[in-house]
């Protein structure tokens, strides 16, 4: 991407959130993202009312480094693509005349300006006389309790603090489209808690759409309203982020959720598993007993913390579900330890330090795990 920021004239942000009249209107974002890269195609439809924040999540080459660049104008669309923002045709509008504002992974801060004139740069370029943009970049600085770090330049800021600037000088043009690339990645653990947070409330305030590019998780569940989720170019899940961690319908989002996810076909309580490559699934003759009654392809998912694992053929055990497994690696997890179970039903089971010692777990030691059928959750394919 450029080291340049989007920056153009645009209205200031509307003082309220979106009502159904607005949405009719026009207003928001509505764009059909249509890319075609050599052997890599795009196709991704995104549709954003003014205040909504959406995370696009994928895997590593889903496309959703593709799908920002495109939004920004960086990367033209191909046939069949169209991006309109509150009702104007962009197409054709180059990345600088948009009321597009970015903020990069690595923040791109002019390294000669200080932390003020980073973000009056952004005004400036709007035709702002240079004293009513440092009174409005001033405002901005102080807004992200940045006031003291006005006269500093970039080099002498932590990356909390240029992450700000950064935020300040994207917003400091009032943009109708806010994308942010994998904003916090560069922050360490405790900066990454605090910038988050500081963050939320900067996006909670902001009332054009906002699109957020991020491989983790906990980033977009605390960020965004609702969560895109690509995959090979294509949308394979959308809705909200409780929606997405109780329902995910790939293994990938299974994975990104920390939820052992199957396919197959119910018989009342009785999920027959199916043999599908990318779940999670054990041959066709493993089963699950789950509390849902229903009738057809279904999707089930549990925690690794429902699972409890034996060393002996539990006699005494009230879960409904039981599988022969075998112990193929180990690796802790937060404050736990993360056992990856395969055997007649590949799965992953959580359990604590001194639990994995009393049962003298290793790779490719065999065990019993069981999962009552209560801390199962099964929903239509």
């Amino acid at each position: 991407m450029t080291d340049v920021p989007l920056v153009s004239a645009s209205e200031p942000p509307e003082a309220s959130k979106p009502s159904e009249a607005s949405e009719a209107s026009g207003k928001g974002l509505d764009t059909r993202l249509v890319v075609d890269r050599g052997s890599f195609h795009l196709d991704v439809t995104l549709t954003a009312a003014p205040g909504d924040v959406v995370a696009l999540l994928g895997p590593n080459g889903a496309g959703k480094t593709t799908a920002l660049r495109a939004l920004a104008g960086l990367t033209p669309l191909s046939t069949g693509g169209h991006l309109r923002l509150d009702g104007a045709d962009l197409d054709r509008t180059p990345p600088e005349s948009r009321p597009v504002g970015v903020v990069f992974q690595d923040y791109l801060l002019f390294p000669h300006l200080t932390a003020l004139d980073n973000v009056a740069f952004g005004p400036r370029c709007q035709g702002v006389p240079k004293a009513e943009a440092r009174a409005q970049a001033a405002a901005w600085l102080d807004r992200m309790g940045l006031a003291d770090h006005a006269g500093a330049k970039p080099r002498r800021l932590s990356g909390g603090q240029a992450q700000r600037v950064a935020v300040a000088r994207a917003l400091a043009t009032h943009p109708r489209l806010l994308l942010l690339d994998e904003p916090l990645a560069a922050l360490d653990a405790r900066t990454r808690l605090d910038v988050r947070a500081q963050l939320r409330r900067h996006l909670a305030d902001f009332e054009a759409v906002a699109v957020l590019v991020t491989h983790d998780p906990l980033d977009a569940m605390v960020l965004a309203d609702r969560l895109v989720v690509i995959e090979d170019g294509r949308v394979v899940q959308d809705g909200t982020p409780s929606d997405i961690a109780r329902h995910p319908r790939t293994d990938y989002i299974a994975q990104l959720v920390g939820l052992n996810l199957y396919k197959g076909r119910a018989e009342g309580h009785t999920v027959h598993l199916e043999a599908v490559d990318d779940l999670q699934a054990g041959p066709a003759i493993t089963t699950i007993t789950t509390t849902e009654d229903l009738t057809g392809p279904v999707f089930v998912a549990f925690p690794p913390s429902a699972v409890t694992l034996y060393r002996d053929r539990p006699t005494g055990s009230s879960a409904r579900n039981l599988w022969q497994c075998e112990v193929g690696g180990l690796e802790t997890h937060g404050d736990q330890i993360r056992a990856d179970l395969t055997g007649e039903l590949p799965l992953a089971a959580d359990l604590t330090t001194v639990a994995a010692a009393e049962l003298d777990l290793h790779q490719g030691a065999p065990v019993w795990a069981t999962v009552k059928a209560a801390q199962t959750h099964a929903y239509p394919a």
